[in-house]
């Protein structure tokens, strides 16, 4: 039985050390001038501070990767994590998005933070400075439903 049980521990470190090498990759492409949210519609100082500290490592191409992102399968679920928020919604292409898309995003936004679905609880563990308090959810979604109804003639 001790020879199973050793056989099986060497095994694991083995695929574990192996997998270290088989890596997602990680990259910040280069963000185009007017296109970040910031520069192409109004967005007050102190919103930009909590979506910056709140949603930009998934949100936009300013992720700043963590002391995780070297070890396998952690990488895995991060590389996962940002490209899937990066296609849901991404702060650093909104300029290129069109009006009902921006209307439909900005709703989202207070949806999501409102129901607490974001920022990502799991996301929450290790990023503690990026929860949102009960005004920092206010803020953002009277912005956000503030800002979709601008959207939303822009569109008409």
């Amino acid at each position: 039985m001790r020879k199973v049980i050793k056989i099986g521990l060497i095994s694991i470190v083995v695929v574990f050390a192996a997998t270290q090498f088989i890596r997602p990759t990680f990259s910040n492409p280069p963000i185009v001038p007017g296109q970040p949210i910031e520069e192409s519609m109004n967005v007050p100082p102190e919103v930009l501070a909590i979506l910056e500290r709140s949603c930009s490592d998934c949100h936009s191409y300013k992720t700043e990767y963590p002391w995780y992102s070297y070890v396998t399968p952690a990488n895995w679920f991060l590389a996962d994590h940002i490209n899937y928020g990066r296609t849901e919604l991404n702060f650093s292409e909104w300029g290129s998005y069109s009006a009902d898309r921006r209307q439909r995003k900005l709703e989202e936004i207070c949806e999501e933070v409102d129901n607490g679905s974001m920022p990502l609880p799991s996301y929450l563990w290790i990023h503690r400075d990026a929860v949102l308090s009960l005004d920092e959810r206010k803020l953002l979604c009277d912005w956000s439903l503030k800002e979709a109804k601008n959207a939303g003639r822009e569109g008409k």
